[in-house]
């Protein structure tokens, strides 16, 4: 019989709160680790994006809360101000069932600092949320006491060292008490991340939650070959194909995400754009806009795949694939949720079939479609010219020739001195591969 959440024993006001949104089945990582994080122990959870993370660590946090202390008692640390957003919403959501004030606040950069400041005078908050940088600034201004927090939540770990936080984060890490209990929750655990783990955890609980699929089966998952089509017209036209309830369209640059909003607008399309660019008090907007339908397209960089929450998304169309392959299923997960059914497209030119591949190595399954007269229908197997392909055909055509010279000659050792010439082929390849990634790298 599977769990409910009834069975945590949660206080009844939690109950209530969680009886609001309907949430009635925990997800596997909230079934794992909610027991374990209400018995005291720190934890490192290692989930995909939309596995429940966020009321794993809310809930026996609020449970645990003490409502007549006014210190501060948990410090939640995020690396965008949208997911802190999206954290203070759900926190907020359950404090307004407690039967006594539990202050919750949001603490993140491009705010007025000034008047966080102010408050803080007055009272400090029981529950933190916010990005490192702020919490940090509020902590050194003498504004903000986290000194007896017990609880410290690293949520999207891996964004955190991404985006050049983690020294911040640690910063704050090292003013808390030395019983902390730490919850750290990532979609992947890093090498350069385990110094930082292994400085503040002691034996730690760890979960590795595994989807059972890599990407949700209520997503159709589309791949189109571009095959030198204009990329703007063929976007626009997958968009006003059907009626999409709401699509999101990811660009892998601001500049791009200009462009194709531009573009997109000028064919009559109203188009939110969502980048770094763009200013924090501009995109809360847009979110608040998005969040009521004001918008039935969005434009947006990987920002959105991993710090936003966008409800209802029915398309997701990747403009390019994303340089960190490990992004497409943030991205593509944006859309099929709740069990909902969704559509994946991914735009992909001829010289990106080593990408798909990787992304097929991943667990990625792609049905192979066209666009023809107006109309998406299926397309051939692109895998199809490797089931025939013999070894040689990847050969350069000295290489052919070299191989077909031996053969003919039939020489003694003619096979060792092919095996050879192959193995200094691939060798060379590889070489100008790496110099390649180095130069990308540099660039």
């Amino acid at each position: 019989m599977s769990k409910t959440f009834k069975d945590f024993n949660f206080k009844p006001f939690i109950d209530e709160a969680l009886t609001q949104i309907d949430f009635k089945t925990p997800t596997p990582v909230q079934e794992r680790l909610i027991p374990v994080i209400k018995k005291g122990k720190s934890v490192v959870g290692q989930s995909q994006t939309g596995s429940g993370k966020t009321h794993t660590f809310l809930l026996p946090i609020f449970n645990a809360i003490d409502p007549a202390n006014h210190e501060v008692q948990a410090v939640i640390t995020t690396p965008s101000r949208e997911l802190a957003y999206q954290i203070y919403a759900a926190a907020k959501q359950i404090a307004k069932c407690s039967p006594e004030e539990i202050l919750v606040q949001n603490f993140v950069g491009g705010t007025d600092k000034m008047r966080q400041i102010e408050k803080l005078k007055h009272r400090q908050p029981q529950i933190v949320i916010g990005t490192p940088g702020r919490i940090l600034d509020l902590m050194r201004s003498n504004a903000l006491d986290v000194h007896n927090a017990h609880y410290l939540v690293v949520d999207e770990a891996d964004m955190t060292l991404d985006l050049g936080f983690l020294k911040e984060t640690d910063a704050i890490a090292s003013a808390l008490p030395k019983d902390l209990q730490m919850l750290v929750f990532s979609a992947t655990i890093p090498q350069k991340l385990k110094p930082f783990l292994q400085k503040y955890m002691s034996n730690p609980v760890v979960e590795v939650v595994e989807n059972k699929t890599v990407i949700s089966p209520t997503i159709a998952n589309w791949l189109l070959s571009t095959k030198g089509r204009d990329k703007n017209q063929l976007i626009y036209q997958l968009l006003t194909l059907g009626e999409p309830y709401l699509a999101l369209v990811f660009a892998n640059t601001k500049e791009r995400a200009d462009e194709l909003t531009n573009y997109l607008r000028a064919q009559g399309l109203k188009v939110a754009k969502i980048h770094g660019g763009v200013q924090p008090r501009e995109r809360k907007r847009l979110m608040r806009e998005i969040q009521n339908l004001e918008y039935q397209y969005v434009v947006a960089t990987d920002l959105a795949a991993r710090g936003i929450d966008i409800e209802g998304v029915s398309h997701v169309i990747n403009d390019d694939l994303p340089e960190d392959l490990e992004f497409f299923v943030h991205r593509v997960g944006r859309t099929g949720r709740n069990n909902l059914k969704g559509i994946a497209i991914t735009l992909y030119a001829p010289n990106e079939e080593k990408e798909i591949e990787e992304l097929e190595q991943m667990g990625v399954h792609f049905e192979p479609k066209a666009l023809k007269n107006g109309e998406i229908v299926d397309s051939y197997d692109r895998n199809r010219r490797q089931k025939r392909r013999t070894r040689s055909a990847s050969l350069d055509p000295k290489m052919i020739g070299m191989v077909k010279k031996a053969k003919k000659k039939r020489k003694p050792g003619y096979k060792n001195k092919i095996k050879r010439a192959l193995k200094r082929d691939a060798q060379q390849k590889r070489k100008i591969a790496r110099r390649q990634e180095r130069k990308n790298q540099r660039s």
